[in-house]
């Protein structure tokens, strides 16, 4: 069993009915430690060495968020700059990140239509990850295909979150029991594409 951990990264929780609703999903979850940054870090002073004995200890990586800006909240920005330094996550003889997997799992106030040529956006989600799939290329990990949630702002109220939650948890269960298709990674772009293979 591989073992998960879950960086959360959501100033203002109460107000997301997305991101508690996933949460819930993987609460008490055997082999996941749910690792939330605010309530961590209050005052955003992130303990580097507590860290990355957190990431030593596990071998799935999951960056939830919400996607702000088209990127992520400013604390998990924080958490790259002083967390994978230089020597310990990349360079010449750092090998402390090499072979473990990045998951990217982000909620999106717009639509899967927004987040394309034609929509408001202009492009697909999946571009707008490139920075972090980079950064997990440097640290010498496998980027996994995001699992993106969108439409979850208070617009869109027929959006069965439970439903999501379970889906969220079944590809969770799948990477940790190591039943996730991984012949099939390279063909999609977003993990949900692999759900009914799990």
């Amino acid at each position: 069993m591989k073992r998960i951990l879950v960086l959360f990264a959501h100033p203002a929780l109460q107000q997301s009915r997305a991101n508690r609703s996933l949460l819930k999903a993987i609460d008490g979850m055997p082999g996941v430690t749910l690792h939330d940054l605010y309530q961590l870090y209050p005052d955003q002073m992130i303990d580097a060495a507590r860290e990355q004995a957190q990431l030593a200890a596990h071998d799935i990586i999951v960056f939830q968020h919400p996607f702000y800006w088209f990127s992520a909240p400013a604390l998990l920005k924080e958490w790259c700059d002083m967390v994978l330094q230089y020597g310990y996550a990349y360079g010449e003889e750092a090998t402390a990140l090499q072979g473990k997997q990045w998951l990217s799992a982000i909620t999106t106030g717009g639509t899967a239509q927004s987040y394309t040529p034609e929509g408001y956006n202009r492009h697909p989600t999946i571009d707008y990850l490139l920075p972090y799939r980079q950064t997990a290329s440097l640290c010498g990990m496998t980027w996994l295909p995001p699992f993106v949630m969108h439409s979850f702002d208070a617009s869109h109220d027929n959006i069965d979150v439970d439903q999501v939650g379970r889906e969220y948890r079944r590809l969770l269960e799948a990477l940790r029991d190591d039943r996730l298709p991984t012949q099939r990674l390279a063909e999609v772009t977003y993990l949900r594409e692999l759900l009914e293979e799990c």
